[in-house]
């Protein structure tokens, strides 16, 4: 671990591995998350991804998470949703999440899907790609995370282990939920933490903000 950012009571993201750093954090309602797919020598040609700024993807992206890391990560939370989760090697799930990106480009996938091992039916989101606007080239829309959260409605604690910009802690803090980010890039977490301090700062007037829960003393 490299470096500890505490946000708010409540709110806490971590520069590092998240291999190193996840078996000190306990248990979470839920983990929401957006891993490395594996495809970052894949995004050639004149595609967005293979502009100056994205080169470093070539290196982030190079191969999936272990399975046995992503096991472990599922065993900390109730629930867990993973977006890119057909690149993973997953338990079988019943409901799937799916981003149909209605202004998909031909040399882009037309949507995208999120493993979950939630016991509900499998459900989709259309709506498009929006702008990189945070610098990270894999930054999922807000309004996505927002959506993929409603699934988990009584999760008060999430976890996101591959935070990258930080777009599931700005959801989180703007639905009223502790979050808790980890990130392995520094310009990425550099990003993250001024994302969710700025949700912090401009919270919904009809949203409570989170809240860490009440330590109980033992005598």
């Amino acid at each position: 671990m490299q470096r500890v950012e505490h946000l708010a009571e409540g709110v806490t993201l971590y520069l590092g591995d998240c291999r190193e750093i996840l078996p000190g954090l306990g248990r979470f309602d839920a983990t929401v998350t957006d891993p490395p797919y594996g495809l970052g020598n894949k995004m050639q040609g004149g595609t967005w991804a293979a502009k100056d700024g994205f080169k470093e993807m070539l290196q982030w992206d190079r191969a999936p998470p272990p399975s046995v890391l992503l096991e472990e990560i599922i065993a900390m939370s109730n629930a867990a949703i993973f977006w890119g989760g057909q690149y993973f090697v997953l338990p079988p799930s019943r409901c799937w999440l799916i981003w149909n990106k209605t202004n998909a480009v031909p040399t882009m996938a037309d949507f995208e899907t999120a493993w979950t091992n939630l016991d509900r039916p499998s459900k989709r989101y259309d709506a498009p790609v929006g702008r990189v606007e945070f610098g990270h080239p894999t930054q999922k829309p807000l309004p996505l995370i927002e959506w993929t959260l409603g699934f988990i409605p009584l999760a008060r604690s999430i976890l996101d282990p591959f935070m990258g910009s930080g777009t599931t802690g700005v959801a989180a803090v703007k639905l009223g939920r502790l979050f808790t980010g980890i990130e392995i890039q520094p310009k990425y977490f550099d990003i993250a933490c001024r994302r969710i301090s700025d949700a912090l700062a401009r919270p919904d007037l009809f949203v409570e903000p989170p809240k860490p829960p009440k330590q109980e003393s033992f005598l």
